[in-house]
């Protein structure tokens, strides 16, 4: 008996039928690698969206601050 050394033809392993892998899948970018890119883009915006915010507040704290200085 031979062994294959192609993932899709699998003879020789045991466990039943593969499913057919495409070449993206079988270098790990299926369709899988795409949910995870999208949460990992959607975490980035949410941290871009929270550093926006505190940069805001310390410019708004700055000004705030000169403002009560120029009145003292």
């Amino acid at each position: 008996m031979t062994d294959s050394k192609n993932i899709n033809n699998p003879v020789g392993q045991g466990g039943g039928q593969r499913k057919r892998q495409s070449r993206a899948e079988r270098q790990n970018n299926g369709p899988h690698r795409n949910l995870d890119r999208q949460s990992a883009a959607d975490q980035k915006a949410e941290l871009v969206r929270k550093m926006r915010e505190k940069a805001r507040a310390a410019e708004a704290a700055a000004a705030q601050a000169g403002d009560d200085t120029a009145q003292d």
